[in-house]
């Protein structure tokens, strides 16, 4: 069996698993990245790259280089209450070097993040490695046990970070205990065409019974058809046909297109959960991102939470890491600078969760937009707070660590 030995292995090749690694490759510390698949072509993944994060691509001197890829801009986000039409969040008075969010296909993003990486002679990415298990000696975690087609591959590093997802082999082998917040819905996600005098801007629509979120992509919509938790069977009974009533009732403009979805292959399920560990980290190990806490898609914040904590991270990880002097206190560090963001922004989201949208996928009748929704449509100054929340976030993180 091949050994490798590193300063620090990333399980996972996700958003925070390729920030965190280019910037410790950055900082001149020895990483290893280890990717389950053989590339990162996978679809109904998130794609909006917000403006917290844009920030931090230009602080590294990328951002240029980065929005030259095929991308879509949305300066504001629009919904429909009811019968009440209104911008929920307006992103162009953001005090930012980019005062809207890019959707972006995440592989283009995480191959672009790869590519920069692989500028520095510190920094190694084996695709199609995928860790199956741990490596713990006298209660320290000193490394990892690889699968690829190649052979099995030991890892030693000083640390392993968990950056592999919400069903993150890392945290389960690593016996770290999982806090699940609950969630009250599913989306049904799926593609529709869109037409060159449709809405550029995402769009959200809400009436009783139903929620349906579009977001534009460029020649197409991606579409989010919000259901009640545990509803998926009953709906696919009801029928291909009475769903795509249910489409052309909430947005009348995709009645010519519907008929599209000619088969439930071409709509997948995602199951929304909400959780957080207790403790990101034991000694020699952490995990970050949705591998530390799964977050809802209300906002479309995860990736971008997720890039925070690999921020934080190397930030506080990368001197120590480099000098081999990595401490158990440094790890909970991280947690403590991250832990507050997470729990106030699925705070926020549960808030939403619990009081708008169970109440609207429950709610038979005329809807009537709760309160906060009408401040928004009377006031207008008022969608800078949503639009902050979404864009910006609890605690951004900015680069600070020098450049090796």
């Amino acid at each position: 069996m091949n050994t490798v030995t590193v300063q620090c292995c990333i399980a996972g090749g996700g958003p925070a698993g390729m920030m965190l690694g280019l910037l410790l490759a950055r900082a001149g510390v020895e990483v290893l990245v280890l990717e389950k698949h053989a590339d990162f072509l996978r679809d109904f993944r998130g794609d909006t790259i917000h403006p917290s994060t844009l920030e931090v691509m230009h602080e590294l001197g990328l951002l240029e280089d980065l929005l030259k890829l095929p991308h879509q801009k949305a300066p504001q986000i629009n919904g429909q209450f009811g019968n009440l039409k209104l911008t929920i969040a307006d992103f162009t008075h953001l005090q930012t070097q980019c005062r809207f969010i890019a959707f972006m296909p995440q592989w283009d993003f995480l191959n672009f993040l790869a590519n920069r990486a692989a500028r520095y002679p510190t920094f190694r990415l084996r695709m199609h490695s995928e860790v199956i298990g741990l490596i713990e000696e006298a209660g320290h975690i000193a490394g990892v046990q690889v699968m690829s087609p190649d052979e099995p591959l030991t890892v030693r590093a000083s640390l392993v970070v968990g950056a592999d997802g919400r069903h993150s082999v890392v945290r389960a082998q690593a016996g770290l205990q999982v806090e699940d917040l609950g969630a009250p819905m599913d989306v049904l996600w799926f593609r529709l065409s869109r037409r060159p005098d449709d809405s550029e801007y995402p769009i959200g629509r809400f009436d009783a019974g139903r929620i349906f979120i579009m977001l534009s992509r460029g020649d197409y919509w991606q579409c989010g058809f919000v259901i009640p938790k545990g509803s998926h069977a009953q709906i696919r009974e009801r029928g291909l046909s009475a769903f795509r009533g249910d489409l052309v009732q909430l947005a009348p403009f995709m009645a010519d297109r519907v008929d599209e979805l000619q088969d439930w292959e071409e709509i997948k399920l995602l199951t929304v959960q909400v959780d957080r560990l207790r403790q990101w980290y034991r000694p020699g190990l952490l995990c970050l991102g949705d591998a530390a806490h799964a977050m809802s898609p209300v906002g479309g914040v995860g990736i971008n939470l997720a890039i925070q904590d690999a921020i934080a991270a190397a930030n506080l990880l990368a001197a120590p890491l480099r000098a081999n002097k990595l401490t158990t206190e440094d790890l909970r560090r991280v947690q403590q600078r991250r832990e507050w963001p997470t729990r106030m922004t699925q705070r926020m989201q549960l808030a939403i969760q619990n009081r708008v949208i169970s109440r609207v996928l429950h709610g038979e009748g005329p809807l009537l937009p709760p309160i906060f929704i009408r401040l928004l449509a009377r006031f207008p100054f008022l969608r800078r707070i949503p639009a902050r929340l979404i864009g910006i976030g609890f605690r951004p993180e900015h680069v600070d660590m020098p450049k090796n």
